[in-house]
């Protein structure tokens, strides 16, 4: 079976995923970005959600992390808790 580590950034708004989104390509650092930003308790941890398996993430965020290019930073992706950016780590 397939797996994947990402981490990401989640936040109320698109354009606010839109803005910090081009802070990380303009070389904010996407940890820093996420523990400053993000509601979601990863965001502590720079956004890391460790690795899992197809099913364990809601199925938007599955759609992007077992099937974007990796090393990337994609979104904003919507779900029912906001909007997220992703930047999938590892993918195997």
């Amino acid at each position: 079976m397939s797996s994947a580590a990402a981490r990401h950034i989640l936040v109320k708004t698109s354009e606010e995923c839109e803005n910090l989104k081009t802070k990380i390509e303009e070389g904010a650092d996407f940890a820093e970005v996420a523990q400053e930003h993000s509601l979601c308790p990863s965001g502590k941890q720079g956004g890391g959600l460790g690795t899992f398996t197809p099913g364990q993430m809601v199925k938007e965020f599955d759609d992007v992390v077992f099937s974007a290019e990796v090393g990337k930073v994609h979104g904003p992706v919507k779900t029912q808790f906001g909007f997220h950016l992703i930047e999938i780590t590892s993918r195997s």
